[in-house]
């Protein structure tokens, strides 16, 4: 099977500190990947290199990213400009500051289209009107012409969600993109993104800290800690069988919805010390540049 997108022995340094660690992890096309791990892994750091989006103080040390077979690690600013939307798209954590406040919901997916695809206003704005009844929004007239602050967190996030398929990528990086949002309208997120996944059999990477969410949409799992990976494989055998103790930690930690009376188990320190450990060996292996 063909990997939409390909990860080789990726490390990033800012202000001379190891941020990932020889990273390397595969989408295939039509799969939904999901990286996982706690607050400063390295997950976004991940999602930003493929994007192209690193900090100004970040440097690619070593490694590769391939999409679709082609090699973007060090594409330029046009060639990425080019990419992103139609080879590449993201779905933003936060719906309210991802969307321009200043600008009606039409005139931020029309100018999409329109960048993209080279549409007139009217058709670019009838296309918008096919994307907003896509993503399930009601009276999408309507919602065409407000602003963002007057939409739910919900809706907005539909909105973005409307953005990234519009041009049929075939890869998306979805950035925690529920996180925002309460649970009921979370579960509606992701259902919806699933949908539009499976039917236009687009890749899909999905950071998240949530071991819920990878089981119920991901087919396959990356574990980051500390910015390297520590187990990765098939959702299914790392969740019924964890090879790392980091994995088996991390799932202790997570509520469960059948075992509502379970206590949580926080991860145990001598686990924590043991990783930071592992991790300081590596940079005295390797050093920082």
């Amino acid at each position: 099977m063909n990997d939409m997108l390909a990860i080789e022995a990726l490390r990033i340094t800012i202000a001379g500190r190891n941020v990932l660690r020889d990273v390397s992890l595969a989408v295939p096309q039509g799969h939904v990947h999901g990286l996982v791990g706690e607050s400063g892994a390295g997950k976004t750091m991940v999602a930003r290199a493929v994007l192209g989006i690193l900090p100004a103080a970040a440097r690619v040390i070593s490694g590769h990213i391939a999409f679709d077979g082609a090699e973007i690690t060090h594409m330029s600013e046009r060639e990425r400009r080019a990419l992103l939307g139609r080879g590449i798209a993201l779905i933003p954590q936060d719906p309210m500051t991802a969307l321009n406040p200043a600008f009606r919901i039409e005139h931020q997916i029309v100018d999409v289209l329109r960048h993209h695809f080279g549409l007139g206003r009217t058709a670019a704005r009838a296309q918008a009107l096919e994307l907003m009844h896509q993503v399930h929004i009601r009276a999408p007239e309507r919602v065409l012409r407000q602003f963002p602050h007057e939409l739910s967190g919900g809706m907005r996030q539909r909105v973005l969600i409307a953005i990234a398929f519009a041009c049929r990528p075939k890869l998306i990086i979805a950035d925690e993109p529920s996180t925002a949002l309460d649970v009921t309208v979370q579960r509606q997120v992701l259902r919806l993104i699933k949908h539009l996944q499976a039917r236009e059999n687009t890749a899909v990477l999905f950071v998240t800290h949530n071991l819920g969410v990878v089981a119920k949409i991901c087919d396959t799992m990356t574990v980051l800690h500390a910015g390297r990976v520590v187990e990765e494989g098939s959702v299914e055998a790392c969740f019924e069988r964890p090879a790392h103790a980091y994995t088996r930690a991390l799932m202790a930690a997570t509520p469960r919805y059948d075992q509502p009376a379970a206590a949580l188990a926080p991860v145990p320190e001598a686990l924590s010390r043991d990783l930071a450990d592992e991790a300081t060996a590596w940079d005295a292996r390797h050093g920082a540049a």
